[in-house]
C-alpha cells in the first residue's frame, strides 16, 4: 500500500468535504481571523501617529488619546485571537475526529483479504498517528499560515503605502526569501511521507510482538525482538532527522534572508530620514511592517513543512479511503427467502486466497446440505474445511462456481443478511474489552438481560461467570484474558445460541474444553444444532458420530461422503485418519476421550 508522495499541498483537498460540514464555524474564524489580522495591520499607522503627532509633538493631551487608540487596537487584536484560537482548534478536533471516523467505518467494510494484504498495524497507524498529525495541522499550523499569509500580504500592501521606493527593495529580495522555501520545501514534502511509513512500521510490529507476549516469552525470543524493535526504531528516527535537517534548513535560510532584507530596509530608511523624504514615523511604521513581513514569511516558510507532512498523513489516509470493498451488496439485492430454512449448496466452487493466487484451496467443490441436517467436515490439515466457513460467510467470493443459501446466489444478497443468518463458533473464540453481558450480547445487540443469561445457562458459562468478582458485570480484559480457553469458548457458544440463527457453523468448537467441560457442553451444542442446519469442522469422535453425514476432505477436494461406519469401510484416508486419531478402537471408545481427527 505504498505509493508516491504528494506532488503538492493538493492533497490537502479531501479535507475540504470535511470542513463544509462546519461552514458557520469557519466562516467565524475567518472572520476572526480576519479581524486580527487587520487589528496587527492598524497597529503599524497608530505607531506611526504615536512616533509623528504624538513623540515629536508638543500636545500630551493628543500623546493620550493616541496611545488609547494603539491600546484599543491591541485589545480587539488579543480578543480576536484567542477566538480564532478556540475555533480554529474545535475545527481541528472535529474534523480530525470525523475523519478517523469515517476511516474507521470504511476499512470494516473491506473484505479480510484487504487486511492480510496489507498489514493491521499499518492500517491502525493511519487512524492513529496520521489522524493525530491532521489534529495538530488543522488545530494550530493551518491557522497559523491563513494569518501569516493574510500579514504578508497585507504588510507589502502597507509598505507600498507608506514608502513606494522601500517597498520596491522588498519585493526585490522577496524571491531570494522563496527560493529556499520552496527548495527545501520539496524535500520535507518526500521525507514526512518516509518518516510516516517508518512509524507506521515500528507501530505495526510492536503491536504484532505484544499480541503474542506469550509466544515470544515462550520461546525466550525477548532478545532477539527487541533488537529488531530497536531496528525498526532507529530507521523511523533515522528519516525523521533527515526530514528534522532539511526543515531546519528551510526555517534558518528563510529567517536570515528575511531580516537581513530588513536590515538593508532600515539603513536605506534611516538615510530618507535624514534627507527629509520620509518621517519618522513612516519610517518606524515601514520598519513595523517590514519586520512583521518578515516575521510571517518565516513564520509561513516554518509552517510549510508541517503542511507537507499533513499533506502526506491525509494521502495515507485517503488512501485508505479509496480502497472499495470487493465483497459488497449488489444495486439490487435479492432479499433472502423466508422463512430461511438455511440448506446450503455450493456448485462447482473453486478457490484460492488472494496472496496465492496460483494455489488452489477448493478444487471443483460440489456439495449439498439440506435444511436441517447436521454436516461434519473432516479432514487434514490445509484440505480446505475452513475455507468453506469462509465462502458461506462471503468473506471471500469464488473464482468459479456458486455459493447459495436455500438456493439464492450468496453474490445476489445483500452480505450483512447473509451473516445475519448464520452463527458461528471458531476455533479460537474472539473476545473483546467488556463484561460478559457485551460479550455474549455480541450475537444479538437487541437481546435483553434475560436472554443473555438464558443463552449463558444454555452453554455452562453461568457457573464460572458468577464466581468473577462482580459477575456478569467483570471487565474481561482485552481478548478474554481474565478466563481460560475453555471458558472463552462457551462465551462463543453463547453467542451463538442468543443469535439463534437458521444455519450454524460450529469450526472445531470444543477443541479448547477438557473431557469434563466436553462432555457438559456437547448437551448445549445438540439442542443448539437441533432442527437446524449445522455444517461442523470435526475434530472430536462425539460429534463426528452424531452427525447425519461426514464429508471427507483432502487437497481442496471431496473424498468421500457417508456415515462413519460406511467411510471407515468404504474411504481408506478416514479409515486412516480414524485409525490415527481414534486410538485402536476406531469403530466406537469414549467419547470424552476422543482424539481430534483433522
Amino acid at each position: 500500500m505504498t505509493v508516491a508522495g504528494p506532488k503538492r499541498l493538493e492533497a490537502l483537498r479531501p479535507l475540504l468535504a470535511f470542513l463544509r460540514r462546519y461552514r458557520l464555524r469557519v466562516t467565524a474564524a475567518v472572520a476572526a481571523l480576519l479581524v486580527a489580522a487587520g487589528s496587527v495591520l492598524t497597529l503599524g499607522q497608530a505607531l506611526r501617529l504615536v512616533v509623528d503627532r504624538g513623540f515629536l509633538g508638543e500636545d500630551p493631551a493628543e500623546l493620550n488619546r493616541l496611545l488609547l487608540l494603539a491600546m484599543t487596537v491591541i485589545l480587539i487584536m488579543a480578543l480576536a485571537s484567542a477566538l480564532r484560537y478556540y475555533l480554529v482548534s474545535w475545527i481541528g478536533e472535529r474534523v480530525a475526529a470525523d475523519l478517523r471516523t469515517a476511516v474507521f467505518d470504511h476499512v470494516t467494510h473491506l473484505e479480510p483479504a484487504f487486511f492480510e494484504l496489507n498489514g493491521v498495524g499499518e492500517i491502525q497507524s493511519r487512524l492513529t498517528t496520521d489522524t493525530s498529525v491532521l489534529q495538530t495541522i488543522l488545530g494550530s499550523s493551518f491557522s497559523i499560515a491563513v494569518r501569516n499569509l493574510l500579514l504578508l500580504a497585507g504588510a507589502v500592501v502597507m509598505l507600498f503605502i507608506t514608502s513606494p521606493r522601500l517597498t520596491a527593495f522588498v519585493l526585490l529580495s522577496l524571491p531570494l526569501v522563496l527560493i529556499p522555501i520552496l527548495y527545501f520545501g520539496r524535500r520535507v514534502r518526500r521525507l514526512s511521507r518516509a518518516s510516516q511509513d517508518r512509524v507506521a512500521d515500528v507501530g505495526s510490529y510492536a503491536g504484532e510482538t505484544l499480541h503474542a507476549i506469550r509466544t515470544v516469552q515462550a520461546f525466550g525470543h525477548e532478545a532477539a525482538d527487541r533488537r529488531r524493535f530497536r531496528r525498526h526504531v532507529d530507521a523511523a528516527f533515522a528519516t525523521a532527522v533527515r526530514r528534522v535537517r532539511q526543515r531546519a534548513w528551510l526555517v534558518g535560510m528563510a529567517m536570515m534572508l528575511a531580516f537581513t532584507a530588513v536590515g538593508i530596509i532600515l539603513w536605506q530608511g534611516g538615510h530618507d530620514v535624514l534627507a527629509g523624504r520620509m518621517s519618522a514615523g513612516e519610517l518606524a511604521a515601514f520598519v513595523f511592517y517590514a519586520v512583521l513581513a518578515a516575521g510571517a514569511t518565516g513564520a509561513v516558510s516554518e509552517v510549510v513543512g508541517e503542511l507537507y507532512r499533513a499533506a502526506g498523513a491525509t494521502e495515507r489516509l485517503t488512501e485508505l479511503l479509496r480502497n472499495q470493498p470487493r465483497i459488497r451488496a449488489p444495486a439490487r439485492p435479492v432479499p433472502p427467502p423466508q422463512p430461511l430454512r438455511g440448506a446450503i449448496s455450493l456448485e462447482g466452487v473453486a478457490f484460492a486466497y488472494p496472496g496465492r493466487p496460483q494455489q488452489r484451496v477448493l478444487d471443483r467443490v460440489d456439495l449439498r446440505v439440506a435444511a436441517g441436517e447436521r454436516v461434519a467436515l473432516v479432514g487434514p490439515s490445509g484440505a480446505g474445511k475452513s475455507t468453506v466457513f469462509a465462502l458461506l460467510l462471503r468473506f471471500y467470493d469464488p473464482i468459479e462456481g456458486r455459493v447459495c443459501l436455500d438456493g439464492v446466489d450468496l453474490k445476489a444478497m445483500d452480505p450483512k443478511a447473509v451473516r445475519a443468518a448464520i452463527g458461528l463458533v471458531a476455533q479460537e473464540p474472539t473476545l473483546f474489552t467488556g463484561t460478559a453481558w457485551e460479550n455474549i450480547r455480541y450475537g444479538r445487540e437487541d437481546a435483553d438481560d434475560a436472554d443473555v443469561r438464558r443463552a449463558a445457562e444454555a452453554a455452562h458459562c453461568t457457573e464460572f461467570l458468577q464466581q468473577l468478582p462482580e459477575g456478569f458485570d467483570t471487565p474481561l480484559g482485552p481478548g478474554g484474558v481474565q478466563l481460560s480457553g475453555g471458558q472463552r469458548q462457551r462465551i462463543a457458544i453463547a453467542r451463538a445460541i442468543l443469535r439463534d440463527p437458521a444455519l450454524l457453523l460450529l469450526d472445531e468448537a470444543t477443541s479448547n474444553l477438557d473431557a469434563d467441560s466436553e462432555a457438559r457442553i456437547q448437551s448445549a451444542l445438540e439442542d443448539l444444532m437441533r432442527e437446524r442446519t449445522s455444517l461442523v469442522i470435526a475434530h472430536r469422535l462425539a460429534t463426528v458420530q452424531s452427525a447425519d453425514r461426514i464429508v471427507v476432505m483432502q487437497s481442496g477436494r471431496i473424498q468421500a461422503e457417508g456415515s462413519h461406519r460406511q467411510l471407515l469401510r468404504d474411504s481408506p484416508l478416514y479409515a486412516h485418519l480414524a485409525a490415527l486419531q481414534f486410538g485402536s478402537d476406531p469403530d466406537g471408545g469414549s467419547p470424552g476421550a476422543a482424539q481430534p481427527v483433522g
